[in-house]
């Protein structure tokens, strides 16, 4: 068994602080759904020293400006898993950033853009289920799929195309952010098929 430590849109007091060393010491690695500032990754891979693989949100800042000055790009020691798939420790990771477009924001997407996204991924899928008996295990999301967790506004309103990446491809977990809720309960999984959709809103360990 495996232990996943899940992050997303909100800084959790007792995940930011030193004491998630020894009370978070049996996580095998992190995955962040998106929304949080560079620092609050940084802060967790360093001091769990574990592996974080994350996906821009719609709302991530790429321009940070520090007492250095100006500074690119996502959080430092971290893994960005956007429209790629790699596989960690014999877990088959993938991730897709960003919400369905509703303004300008850089990242955010059309259905139509977020199935592209998708086609690009299915040749790795294929040749996961020909060499590794399976397309994916973990799929990372900022947005939900479409009417599984998600709301009815659009900017919450959840991709056509990640409902049928689920019917198509089966991962074992749906890992995403976006959608804030209140309370550690079962509201945030639902299984579709073989799927489990989590919410990781705050934070959430997974096992698998």
């Amino acid at each position: 068994m495996m232990k996943i430590l899940a992050v997303s849109d909100k800084i959790v007091d007792i995940i930011y602080t030193s004491s998630i060393t020894e009370r978070l010491k049996d996580v095998d690695f992190v995955v962040s759904c998106g929304d949080l500032p560079n620092s609050y990754l940084e802060f967790i891979v360093s001091t769990l020293n574990k592996p974080l693989f994350y996906v821009h949100g719609n709302h991530h800042i790429d321009t940070i400006y520090t007492e250095n000055g100006a500074r690119e790009g996502g959080p430092e020691g971290c893994i960005n898993l956007d429209n790629r798939i790699i596989e960690y420790n014999g877990v088959i990771i993938g991730g897709l950033e960003g919400s369905i477009r509703y303004s300008t924001g850089k990242y955010q997407y059309t259905d139509f853009q977020m199935c592209m996204k998708i086609n690009r991924m299915k040749p790795r899928l294929y040749l996961n289920k020909i060499f590794k008996k399976r397309y994916i295990d973990i799929l990372i999301t900022h947005s939900p799929p479409y009417k599984i967790q998600d709301q009815d506004d659009l900017p919450h309103r959840g991709f056509k195309c990640l409902a049928g990446f689920i019917k198509s491809f089966s991962p074992k977990f749906l890992i995403h952010g976006h959608i804030h809720v209140y309370g550690i309960d079962n509201s945030r999984i639902k299984k579709v098929g073989k799927t489990k959709v989590i919410n990781a809103y705050g934070f959430r360990v997974i096992e698998i």
